[in-house]
Order: C-alpha cells, then sequence, then structure tokens
C-alpha cells in the first residue's frame, strides 16, 4: 500500500543575494528556471550605480537592494510503502524553481563605447553571479533527493516523516551555507573580476 505525502520541507526561500557593487540521483529532479528584469537609466557610472541602487531588487535579510537576484523555491512529492511489516520510501520528486532578477540598462545602443564596454562586463558578471546562484540550489536539490533516497524503513511513517524534515533541514541549511559562502568570496574578488573582465572586452575590440 502506498501513500504520498508532500515534503514537509517544501519551504520558499526568497534567495535575493547579489553582487555588490564596490563599497544515486535520479532524472525525476525538476528543474523550472526564468528570468526577469528590471529597467535602468542614467548616462555615467555614476547613473547607474544610483538606479541599481534605487531600482535593484530588495532583501530582507541584508535590507538593501542589489544589481542582480535570484529567487529560490524547493518543494517535492514523496511515496511511501509498505515493506513487510515497516514503511519505506518508494519513491522521491523534487522540485527547485529559480528566478534571476537581472537589470536592463535602457540606454545601452544610445551610449560611449566606454560606456558600453563597462556596463557589458558588469551586466555579465551580474549574470554569471546570479547563474551560479541557481546552479547552487539545482546541486541540493539533487543532494535532497539523493539522501531521501537512502533513507531506511521505519516501523511506520510517522517517523519515516519525521527522518524526512530532519534530512529536509540538514541539506536546507547546507544549501544556505554554500550560498552564504559564494557571496563572501564574490564580495572579496568582486574588483579583480571586473578589471580582468574589462581588460578582456577591450582587448578583444582592439582585435576586430
Amino acid at each position: 500500500m502506498k501513500h504520498s505525502r508532500r515534503l514537509r520541507a517544501a519551504v520558499t526561500l526568497a534567495v535575493l543575494i547579489g553582487i555588490s557593487l564596490p563599497p544515486s540521483a535520479s532524472a525525476d529532479v525538476v528543474v523550472r528556471k526564468s528570468i526577469s528584469y528590471f529597467q535602468i537609466g542614467g548616462r555615467t557610472a555614476a547613473d547607474i550605480d544610483a538606479e541599481l541602487s534605487r531600482k535593484g531588487p530588495f532583501t530582507q535579510a541584508s535590507g538593501n537592494r542589489h544589481p542582480g537576484a535570484t529567487q529560490i523555491r524547493f518543494g517535492g512529492d514523496m511515496t511511501y510503502t509498505r515493506r513487510g511489516n515497516r514503511c519505506a520510501v518508494d519513491d522521491v520528486r523534487v522540485t527547485v524553481e529559480t528566478k534571476l532578477i537581472l537589470p536592463r540598462w535602457k540606454n545601452r545602443k544610445r551610449a560611449t563605447q566606454d560606456m558600453a564596454t563597462l556596463w557589458d562586463a558588469l551586466a555579465s558578471d551580474i549574470k554569471r553571479h546570479e547563474e551560479r546562484h541557481a546552479e547552487i540550489a539545482r546541486q541540493h536539490a539533487k543532494l535532497l533527493e539523493q539522501r531521501l533516497l537512502k533513507l531506511r524503513p521505519e516501523r511506520d511513517c510517522e517517523i519515516l516523516q519525521e527522518r524526512v524534515g530532519e534530512v529536509t533541514e540538514e541539506v536546507t541549511a547546507a544549501h544556505d551555507e554554500a550560498q552564504m559562502r559564494f557571496d563572501r568570496i564574490e564580495a572579496k574578488n568582486f574588483q579583480d573580476r571586473m578589471l580582468r573582465i574589462l581588460r578582456y572586452r577591450r582587448a578583444s575590440q582592439e582585435n576586430q
């Protein structure tokens, strides 16, 4: 006899994390990804900085707005079955939804070459950063599925459900720590990373 239950761990994580401007896995994991944009104006680097600070996604965790963000939602379903006199995991379906929120500069086509190069470098870095947040979420969704599938049968399904909750909380905590660790590393390397991107883009333009 099988019982289907919603994962108690299906939590919504508004992981609005953005870079700060200077100052046996199964195929059952379901990944849904979307991208939305917010428009900014301005003509100078200072204008763009101010626009991102004013219009960027807001996160309650930091109390600030950011140049970009990634919203993450985990969820899923489990099926239990009887094996002899014990309750066991029969099937797991983990879902992860990621929504990237990125800036779009409305003055890009009218910008000077230097400003266009600067914006392209910044926009590229913001997108890469948020894509990595989404990838971290996908990796932990797969990890959650693996760990749930490996749960040992228990004498009743209520006990097994408690184990499901414990495992989900552990993986969720590991996910949150991985996201924060990534942001700490990115914040330290932002300036050097932008300089490398700008040098590369300018060299590419000179060779055209």
